[in-house]
């Protein structure tokens, strides 16, 4: 398996594929390890995932070019992901004595009747490449603090991930087969998932992967975390800060040069603000610097693979087929030629929703606006969508962000800002976006089983 860099094509590094024994292996001792994992002191399980944390946080120098190297994000925004992850990991581990407490029923003399939380088993996490850190992490620490061990299959164009999350642990000093990193392929995956040989699953990426996951674990009844895609709106009512709403809509679509799956990917603005909004956007992005994600001053790096930059293209070239006109400049950019993984960011208007752009999930720099005539016309467009994983209101009205809210189909529901997990809430989507939770108490739920006892005292 090998990565190959969006910065210039070359091969950034080699893995082998785990062998049909080392795998059988692994699961056997995975299955040993876990026995006495979830034995182990609750604190003593927090000290060393603290440990572990502190480790990653340690190797941040290398990480962030390593980054860089392998998918693209400019090294000015590298230790960011590293922030997250240290944000994320250590809200789950503050929480989990609280979270897994057992559930006390009402007192009824005689009586003893609770519900305990149980470690699953073996939990596999399927990581994706664009954010390596951050989505893995929302599932690895709480499974392991729950008491369950973890396998980890990062995504091949982020394998040096997975690599370091194995060192960080065995630097932590976590009991050897607890954590594994594997290098699988997808046919290995699923073979894993058809023989059930795991408890759980939790897996970001695409809708397409999405539906290969559930098709190997169809009739095992092991359970699936599914965050899949996003088609996330933005809502600009006649009464926000417009420079704020500018400035953080326009970094919420083009951060990550696009490929976040809760990246803001079409946008309605109040028909009163919508040419004001317009010409502000597009200052802003036009001030982005497309090149070299191993340069300072880029702003913008490439996209993950020259594929993904011309599915972009394509899409951009069909809207405006269609009627809908591009405003950014491309000579701006240079490098953004066709068949290139760097491409200039672009934004759309005179878009409508016949328009794939506005419909299918992009995932890339290019974001649709359009004028709308109030609340009931944006919220019947934002819900306009098989996705729902975030959506974003931009006002100073709370108690309208609260009404509105409740009339969404969608799974966060921000007020001015988005693009964000706040770990003490659930991560989680509607539709094809998927199903099951992260983050938060929640995301503990969904990696534990609950056992009650009812206990006769007396008899």
């Amino acid at each position: 398996m090998e990565i190959v860099s969006p910065i210039d094509g070359s091969v950034v590094a080699e893995r082998g594929l785990v062998t049909a024994a080392e795998l059988e292996s692994v699961l056997r001792r995975a299955r040993e390890a876990q026995a006495g994992w979830r034995e182990t002191d609750l604190a003593e399980r927090a000290r060393l995932c603290g440990a572990a944390v502190d480790a990653m946080l340690a190797m941040r120098d290398e990480i962030v070019p390593e980054l860089a190297w392998q998918m693209g994000r400019p090294v000015r925004f590298g230790a960011g992901e590293l922030g997250g992850f240290e944000e994320r990991a250590r809200h789950m581990i503050g929480i989990a004595a609280s979270a897994l407490a057992p559930l006390e029923a009402e007192a009824r003399p005689g009586f003893e009747r609770r519900v305990v939380r149980e470690p699953l088993g073996l939990v596999l996490v399927v990581a994706p490449w664009n954010y390596p850190f951050l989505t893995a992490v929302n599932s690895i620490v709480p499974a392991l603090m729950a008491g369950n061990a973890v396998l980890l299959k990062h995504a091949s164009q982020t394998l040096l991930v997975g690599e370091r999350f194995q060192q960080a642990f065995d630097r932590a000093g976590l009991p050897e087969g607890v954590f594994r990193n594997l290098v699988l392929s997808h046919e290995q995956t699923a073979a894993l998932l058809q023989g059930r040989k795991v408890d759980r699953v939790n897996f970001t990426g695409s809708v397409p992967a999405g539906r290969e996951i559930e098709r190997a674990l169809a009739g095992t009844f092991t359970g699936a975390g599914l965050e899949l895609g996003g088609k996330d709106p933005a809502y600009v009512r006649a009464d926000a800060d417009l420079d704020h709403a500018i400035e953080n809509v326009v970094d919420g679509a083009f951060f990550n040069s696009g490929q976040s799956c809760c990246g803001i990917e079409r946008v309605y603005v109040d028909a009163s603000s919508f040419d004001a909004f317009v010409e502000g956007a597009l200052a802003l992005t036009s001030r982005y610097r497309l090149g070299d994600p191993l340069d300072e001053e880029t702003t913008l790096g490439p996209m993950v693979r020259p594929a993904a930059a011309d599915f972009v293209r394509d899409q951009i070239d069909a809207a405006v087929k269609a009627g809908a006109r591009a405003l950014v400049d491309g000579s701006l950019f240079p490098r953004s030629e066709r068949g290139s993984a760097y491409l200039a960011p672009q934004i759309l208007v005179d878009v409508d929703h016949r328009m794939a752009v506005m419909r299918e999930e992009s995932f890339g720099p290019v974001v649709g606006i359009m004028p709308v005539r109030g609340d009931e016309e944006a919220v019947a467009l934002m819900n306009d969508s098989p996705y729902g994983l975030s959506a974003s209101i931009w006002t100073r009205d709370a108690e309208a962000v609260r009404s509105l809210g409740a009339r969404l189909e969608t799974g966060t529901v921000f007020m001015n800002r988005a693009d964000y997990l706040d770990p003490a809430l659930a991560w989680t989507g509607v539709k094809d976006t998927g199903h099951g939770a992260t983050l938060s108490p929640i995301g503990y739920e969904h990696l534990t089983r609950p056992k009650s006892y009812h206990l006769r005292l007396e008899t």
